[in-house]
């Protein structure tokens, strides 16, 4: 089996030297989203909530550029900055994995890029 990497355009540009995912085989592996606005680079402003929604939004996308959706999701890692804001991110990231919910570790970090208050990266089948 061979690695394929992919950067779509319609994602934020990466903040460093990686690329938005990797696929080999029926896996695929994305880096960690933060929120981006993919049409100006920047981060969202607002609260957790917002600040999730605009990650679950870029991870949708990451994962439409591959022919996958959410549902092909078989594992998430959430990092944040401040666990105190868990009940808001998880409110948002409950609207998005309605059913059959992936597994996922929720990880408190000192920091993000960029400011960042949340970072999700996912495992997916297709």
């Amino acid at each position: 089996m061979n690695k394929t990497t992919f950067s779509p355009s319609s994602s934020p540009k990466a903040v460093g030297p990686y690329n938005h995912g990797c696929r080999m085989g029926d896996l695929l592996f994305t880096a960690g989203q933060i929120p981006l606005d993919p049409n100006t680079n920047t981060l969202v402003d607002g609260d957790i909530k917002a600040q999730t929604q605009q990650v679950l939004e870029n991870l949708q996308s990451l994962l439409q550029s591959q022919g996958l959706n959410l549902s092909h999701v078989l594992k998430t890692t959430v990092f944040m900055t401040d666990l105190a804001e868990f009940g808001g991110m998880n409110e948002v990231y409950a609207r998005y994995f309605q059913t059959d919910h992936p597994a996922r570790s929720t990880i408190q970090v000192a920091a993000l890029p960029m400011g960042a208050r949340v970072e999700i990266e996912a495992i997916a089948h297709a």
